[in-house]
């Protein structure tokens, strides 16, 4: 079981849940944050933090947003389980999910 992203976080990427992660498992792609399910260790600090409440328990992410959890998941495929997104930074790359969604508005 893990956290996941959706919706609301695309094009915003608040960061707040970055800060709060103990173990460095939120990752930045171009337009999303995404938490990498194998080093998630379910403590939950991230939630309570997003301020757009991005993020979900896995059994808890809401039906219109349901295909997030798949894009969390397949957005490792590539890069596997780096140990930690600090190291990385930003990554020029999105799940096509993502990338494929209009641009979103954020409050400025």
């Amino acid at each position: 079981m893990t956290y996941v992203i959706a919706q609301p976080c695309v094009d915003l990427k608040d960061r707040a849940c970055v800060e709060e992660c103990p173990v460095d498992c939120i990752y930045e792609g171009k337009r999303s944050l995404y938490i990498q399910p194998d080093e998630c260790v379910d403590c939950g600090a991230c939630e309570p933090v997003c301020p757009v409440e991005a993020i979900y328990y896995e059994d808890d992410v809401p039906e219109q947003w349901a295909d997030y959890y798949k894009a969390n998941v397949e957005f490792f495929d590539e890069i596997g389980s780096p140990g930690g997104a600090a190291k990385l930074g930003v990554l020029d790359m999105d799940h096509p999910l993502i990338a494929a969604l209009p641009p979103q508005e954020t409050a400025e």
